[in-house]
């Protein structure tokens, strides 16, 4: 295992037990498990993959418009990807299970300007390990998940930097740093 990757799950395990005693589950993504493959519609009909975002950090935040927890962190969620912008850090809000047109309508009457994909069948939940709501993953730049985050994060705190911090410091060629 790479230094930068020890150094990822260190961070992670870190951040873990501080989160844990708030109600939060991190756990490290499984390194011999590969990405599942990622393919789906936003409210615009655009088509996303994983493979088309790298070079980026992604959230991949999992949620539901009738999940409590899910519609708390939001706002913060919209902070995060703020703070970093969409060159360093793009925050994907995965629907699993609705319709664009109830999404829609929580997103107008919440005043959130989040980018959100559709998973009507919950086939990329189930893909992904999503089984509890809100569920997010945290994948680097290269695009491999490093962590699993369930239940409700304050995004825009402290803790929840302290893991996207090193998503956005994964080499992204060989010999050159970002």
């Amino acid at each position: 295992m790479q230094r930068r990757e020890l150094l990822g799950l260190a961070l992670g395990a870190v951040a873990a037990p501080a989160l844990a005693q708030r109600g939060y589950d991190v756990a490290p993504w499984p390194a011999s498990r590969p990405a599942p493959a990622l393919q789906a519609l936003d409210l615009q009909g655009k088509t996303w993959t994983l493979a088309e975002l790298r070079g980026r950090a992604v959230v991949l935040n999992f949620w539901a418009t009738w999940c409590p927890p899910c519609r708390a962190e939001m706002p913060s969620l919209q902070q995060l990807g703020e703070i970093y912008g969409p060159e360093q850090l793009l925050v994907l809000a995965l629907n699993v299970g609705e319709g664009p047109r109830r999404i829609a309508q929580y997103l107008q009457s919440s005043g959130l300007n989040l980018t959100v994909l559709l998973d009507p069948k919950s086939e990329a939940a189930k893909a992904w390990g999503a089984n509890v709501l809100p569920t997010t993953i945290l994948i680097d730049a290269e695009g491999r998940p490093r962590l699993r985050v369930r239940g409700e994060v304050d995004w825009s705190g402290r803790e929840a930097q302290a893991m996207v911090e090193p998503l956005l410091r994964v080499r992204t060629k060989p010999g050159v740093s970002s």
